[in-house]
């Protein structure tokens, strides 16, 4: 395995789709296994667990890759409303926590810390860390001096060594019926 400082860290692109639907399959049903059911995992990926292009788009997004060019890791922000989700988690008209891309104001509202996954074998190796520093820094340099997420129950300890607090947990409605635990998480004033 490559040593993690000849890593690279950059904004994501179209071209990387493919890849990164790769790595948030196998990062979600290798490293969530603990905390959700292989039910709920399927489920999730079909909606929640799913890329959200729109932060592509926004430039808000960045991939880990190691010496070999492969992608190992992703995560990003948004200065939009949506907490958390991708492409295929349904909208805010049928779910109050579902998308929303209008815009935030900076000066009101916290940042969104969106869609962490790093591949099983480069996990708790601090790539996820610097991507966190990375989102936090791009997202103040615009504005922004609070930050808000919807975290998996994997993801909270890791966020928060980093300072955020536990707001509230809430369930993801799932199509079986069943719903996906995730904890809001806020860091700042």
């Amino acid at each position: 395995m490559a040593d993690p400082s000849t890593l690279r860290y950059r904004v994501a692109s179209l071209e990387d789709v493919p890849h990164l639907q790769a790595l948030i399959d196998r990062s979600v049903r290798e490293l969530q296994i603990d905390d959700y059911t292989p039910a709920q995992i399927d489920e999730a990926l079909r909606t929640y667990l799913s890329l959200d292009t729109q932060l592509i788009a926004d430039q808000t997004y960045f991939v880990v890759e190691n010496d070999s060019g492969d992608l190992i890791a992703s995560g990003g922000w948004s200065k939009r409303r949506t907490l958390c989700g991708g492409d295929t988690s349904p909208d805010a008209a049928e779910n109050p926590v579902g998308r929303d891309a209008s815009l935030l104001d900076p000066a009101r509202d916290a940042a969104k810390i969106r869609a962490f996954y790093v591949h099983p074998e480069w996990a708790r190796r601090g790539i996820g860390s610097k991507i966190l520093d990375l989102c936090e820094n791009a997202a103040r340099a615009a504005g922004f001096t609070r930050f808000e997420m919807g975290a998996t129950l994997t993801g909270v300890p890791l966020y928060a060594r980093h300072g955020y607090i536990e707001i509230e947990r809430f369930g993801l409605p799932l199509p079986s019926g069943d719903s996906l635990t995730v904890v809001r998480m806020l860091k700042g004033n």
